[in-house]
């Protein structure tokens, strides 16, 4: 294993901050089922949609990067002198060389949150063919697919409130909701967090099958123990072209059909959300035009429905510059106005001062790169930190876009509505 910040450890040899020179080694192998049962409980990474993705174990490389361009470079140079075979032909994004992310929100507290991890298998399914690379230094002829053991559900899970109350939080938008009247800003995005406690200690599988399971659309993401399933993906970038799902407007589904066909009319006509969301699709239209061309940004969002909540959606694609990688492309993305707000440095001072937490990875980009710079980069929602001090303590996020005509009761509903996904895998 090799750890890398601003120095790396290889067979007991210190080096700079040079990546190691690595080999990886992709087979065809035969549909190997569901892909999360697959992974061990420790040291094991996932991302998953409608049941494609990959899975991951083990750890080869881990570099701690002090900034999202920092861990481009450095793997853009990993990269450059890796040594890679496969058996595939015209093999699809991801099978092969593969970095599992994620980054914290803050760009300025990112040197102990931000890291690449290159694991030494990866299992992956995508387009209907399955494959498994291994990657190393010194691969041996010799492999099989081990057997894991089986998740482990939490057992008596109880919850207690965050860095604020629901009232306090309240106050707090309200605070936003003046200064934004008051002209200071146009939009600012508010988190809260939510504390569960379990009596054992809690396995990141079991929650990110139960959130693949129920949240198929979404992205479930398992990496470093952050776990989460998002339905906004910062940037993708596959075969030349880049995509990125801009999620702002939400609205809490009734669970009848009919009024829910009726909430979702109601949403795609409110001023309110259609004004929070044309400044998201404005960020990450401006944000993506310096690294693409023939950028399409549709005239009106749609509505995207999820077992929770609806959300208003507009899916903006471009064709991406050669040089531009996907690690690249979120960097320029981060923090979009769909997770900070506009202007983008008032915001971010206007949630450092009323939200009283820490972030953490949080809204920050998670998911992953391959060798010729392809990946998904989704925004970390819908997510919870399992605590490195006590695993049977997690950590739940959830936030709303505040502007002019945001009322604080009804974005504490909201919040609410965004917490049932970790709430329901937790069994709560």
């Amino acid at each position: 294993m090799v750890r890398g910040c601003a120095a790396a450890t290889l067979s007991g040899v210190t080096r700079d901050l040079s990546p190691p020179l690595l080999r990886a080694r992709t087979t065809q192998i035969d549909d190997p089922g569901s892909l999360l049962a697959l992974a061990p409980r420790t040291d094991s990474y996932a991302w998953i949609r409608q049941g494609e993705g990959m899975v991951g174990w083990g750890e080869v490389v881990r570099y701690k990067a002090s900034s999202i361009t920092d861990a481009v470079e450095w793997w853009d140079e990993l990269a450059a002198n890796a040594v890679s075979r496969s058996d595939l032909d015209e093999a699809p994004a991801g099978a092969g060389l593969l970095a599992f992310g994620t980054f914290a929100f803050d760009r300025n507290n990112s040197a102990a949150l931000s890291t690449l991890i290159v694991p030494e298998v990866v299992v992956g399914r995508r387009h209907g063919r399955a494959w498994c690379t291994r990657i190393g230094t010194d691969l041996d002829a010799g492999f099989a697919l081990p057997a894991a053991d089986p998740p482990l559900p939490p057992q008596n899970v109880t919850f207690a409130d965050g860095a604020l109350s629901g009232p306090q939080w309240e106050a707090a938008v309200a605070e936003a909701v003046r200064r934004i009247n008051l002209g200071q800003l146009d939009k600012v995005v508010l988190a809260r967090d939510l504390l569960a406690f379990a009596e054992n200690d809690l396995d990141p599988r079991w929650l990110a099958a139960a959130l693949a399971g129920r949240y198929a659309r979404c992205w479930t993401y398992a990496i470093d123990g952050f776990i989460g399933a998002t339905p906004e993906m910062l940037v993708r970038r596959e075969a030349g072209l880049a995509t990125s799902r801009v999620l702002a407007g939400t609205i809490r589904r009734t669970g009848d059909r009919i009024g829910d066909l009726a909430l979702a009319a109601a949403l795609a006509q409110s001023s309110k959300d259609l004004e929070e969301h044309e400044y998201a699709v404005s960020s990450v239209a401006r944000g993506l035009a310096p690294y693409c061309s023939g950028m399409n940004v549709p005239d009106a969002p749609y509505v995207l429905e999820l077992p929770n909540v609806l959300h208003l959606a507009t899916d903006v694609t471009a064709v991406a510059d050669r040089g531009a990688s996907s690690l690249a492309l979120a960097d320029a993305l981060h923090p979009s106005a769909a997770v900070c707000g506009t202007p983008t440095e008032v915001a971010q001072a206007t949630i450092a001062e009323l939200e009283h937490l820490d972030r953490e990875r949080y809204a920050g980009p998670v998911g992953w790169i391959d060798a010729s710079g392809d990946g998904e980069w989704g925004i970390a929602l819908r997510c919870g930190q399992i605590s490195e001090t006590d695993p049977r303590q997690i950590r739940l996020f959830a936030g709303c876009g505040i502007v002019a005509g945001s009322d604080p009761e009804a974005e504490l509903a909201e919040s609410n509505a965004k917490l049932v996904p970790m709430r329901d895998a937790l069994g709560s």
